[in-house]
């Protein structure tokens, strides 16, 4: 019997698994999302046919991010040890993720977008790292969007948080192609009809021989990113700040430690 799924829609066509955020208005990820993600990112590993995973949002984009209300001391090692799951299980899958974005793409749902094999973006969906507003900052970003971008422009979108568009987010490398919704839908549309001619024992071992992020040792980045992100900066007062300034609507008062 198929699992039943509420924050998440799970479908499969063809040689392909559709998995669509559903927490609307803004797909927010929260704990039970990221449950329900693992487990249909499992259940389509065990089907032979199937050699893509496409990962999108439902209604007006994909998501703005993890849900902030749960950065809290008693909540925070669960949310961060259940998102990385996600994020491994993606880079580790044997099949071909695929992340078609619109809208928001912020936070944690940049990252997840980003460490798919393959992203296409619209033109005008609004990517970015926000978290350093909130006195954070995003861990699977610091481990491997250099890879993506480059150091140097990896470190400015960090620090700053800035956003910037889908067309930007392909220019630097962090998208596949940019285009409309019809484009992208098209391009899938193509890819997949590509997969579907190949071998997905070949595909798999493929993916394994040339990802990019074993070679940067993900799992040590992300680990050694969510150690200080608990045991530093979990500790100061202003992270406290910026999670209830962002809760109650204000302007973060930063006291500098």
């Amino acid at each position: 019997m198929p699992t039943r799924f509420e924050k998440i829609a799970f479908a499969y066509e063809r040689n392909a698994a559709h998995i669509t955020l559903k927490n609307p208005p803004l797909n927010v990820i929260d704990i039970l999302m990221m449950e329900e993600l693992l487990t249909a990112i499992r259940e389509a590993e065990q089907r032979p046919e199937i050699n893509a995973i496409i990962f999108k949002g439902e209604g007006k984009c994909f998501s703005a991010g993890v849900d902030i209300a749960i950065h809290t001391p008693e909540k925070i090692q669960e949310m961060l040890s259940k998102f990385h799951a996600v994020i491994l299980a993606i880079a580790r899958s044997p099949k071909i993720s695929i992340a078609n974005v619109h809208g928001n793409c912020l936070g944690g749902g940049a990252e997840l977008a980003m460490v798919c094999d393959v992203v296409y973006t619209t033109n005008d969906a609004t990517w970015g790292f926000p978290e350093i507003k909130l006195a954070c900052y995003p861990p699977v970003a610091c481990a491997a969007l250099a890879a993506l971008v480059g150091q140097k422009r990896a470190t400015e979108l960090i620090v700053t948080g800035d956003t910037f568009t889908g067309r930007d987010a392909a220019r630097m490398g962090l998208a596949t192609a940019c285009g409309t919704h019809g484009e992208l839908e098209q391009k899938t549309a193509e890819l997949l009809a590509k997969l579907a001619k190949l071998s997905a024992a070949a595909l798999a071992v493929t993916k394994k021989a040339i990802y990019t992020w074993d070679g940067l040792h993900l799992d040590k980045g992300i680990a050694r990113a969510e150690k200080i992100y608990l045991e530093e900066l979990m500790k100061t007062e202003d992270v406290k700040e910026g999670v209830a300034a962002w809760i109650e609507k204000r302007e973060p008062k930063w006291k500098g430690r």
